[in-house]
């Protein structure tokens, strides 16, 4: 073919920031790159509430949840496996100066959302420290809201930056936990702390003035829906100084029913004709199901006097943004 063009399609905007990214570290199972950033904080997308900014310090998670909703961030990349999300993780580059004039556009009373579409403590943290960076800029800002959503007890290595933050702005921590059965969240969240790591994360939390609300989210059918599933980690939750308690049913959008999918059929082999009937048309659950999670949470939360998700204030998993 004398006229034909077999060369690749030119990459452009991350995804052209992604294929010149230099790898920071390499390890066994995932490579830590270095991504080039215009900036770093953003408007929350679809979002019907309030003015809220949001902020990724890291592209990618380590933590392979396999429910994962965000995998498809990867996709503007160009990185097409839905695995990559959590085997090649970009760290941001940070400079504090560039980021501090972002947080200038923040109003007073306005919030900043960290970790809407990545976990910001994620082990990636551990090497880079740019979640510590962000919040050392933060540290000198008042009058706005932080939001942090994470499911690491790495977020204790901070306790004191954010006590001081929560001087002159309001700091909210929101910790999820979808199970207190350690190995059921093995399954579910390979890499992530166990829960009661997490729980130990709240006490130190509470104990220093930070507000901290649990998220039980995602919960799945038949795996983490019950009752008696639902009240134990609202308990324990209340009893380390949580003030509320949320969960809300997964939901699965064709990148992550490709993970999901080949979870099932490993643990739970007589749940995939369900889940499949229910989630192959449909990334959302309908009917019937959300309002009786929604019955079992009132009671749930009752019994523990916590708080309910409409009072927290705070930008539904669907509405990613990956600033």
């Amino acid at each position: 073919m004398l006229f034909e063009d077999d060369s690749p399609p030119k990459l452009i905007g991350i995804a052209r920031l992604a294929a010149s990214s230099p790898t920071l570290e390499a390890k066994q199972r995932v490579e830590y790159l270095e991504l080039e950033t215009r900036r770093f904080i953003g408007r929350a997308s679809g979002s019907k509430m309030r003015f809220i900014w949001t902020a990724n310090p890291y592209r990618g998670c380590e933590f392979g949840c396999k429910y994962c909703y965000a995998r498809y961030a990867h996709e503007f990349m160009e990185l097409r496996d839905p695995e990559l999300f959590e085997r090649k993780i970009y760290a941001k580059r940070f400079q504090p100066e560039p980021f501090r004039h972002e947080l200038k556009k923040v109003k007073s009373g306005e919030s900043v959302w960290i970790g809407t579409a990545t976990d910001p403590y994620q082990p990636a943290e551990r090497r880079f420290r740019i979640t510590r960076k962000m919040l050392e800029v933060i540290a000198g800002e008042r009058a706005i809201e932080i939001g942090i959503t994470t499911k690491s007890d790495l977020i204790a290595r901070d306790v004191g930056l954010l006590a001081q933050i929560a001087k002159r702005n309001k700091v909210r921590v929101h910790m999820t936990i979808t199970t207190l059965d350690e190995a059921l969240a093995r399954l579910l969240e390979p890499l992530a702390p166990r829960p009661a790591l997490r729980l130990g994360a709240i006490r130190k939390l509470s104990d220093a003035g930070i507000a901290v609300s649990v998220l039980a989210h995602p919960v799945m059918p038949l795996i983490n829906d019950s009752e008696d599933s639902l009240d134990g980690v609202c308990e324990a939750a209340a009893e380390n100084g949580a003030c509320s308690f949320s969960a809300a049913p997964v939901f699965l959008k064709p990148c992550a029913q490709q993970v999901f999918f080949p979870f099932l059929e490993l643990h739970f082999p007589h749940l995939v004709r369900r889940y499949r009937e229910r989630f192959e048309k449909n990334a959302y659950l309908k009917g019937h199901y959300p309002e009786l999670i929604e019955e079992r949470l009132a009671k749930v939360r009752a019994r523990h006097k916590m708080k309910s998700r409409e009072e927290l204030e705070f930008p539904p998993e669907d509405q990613l943004s990956l600033f």
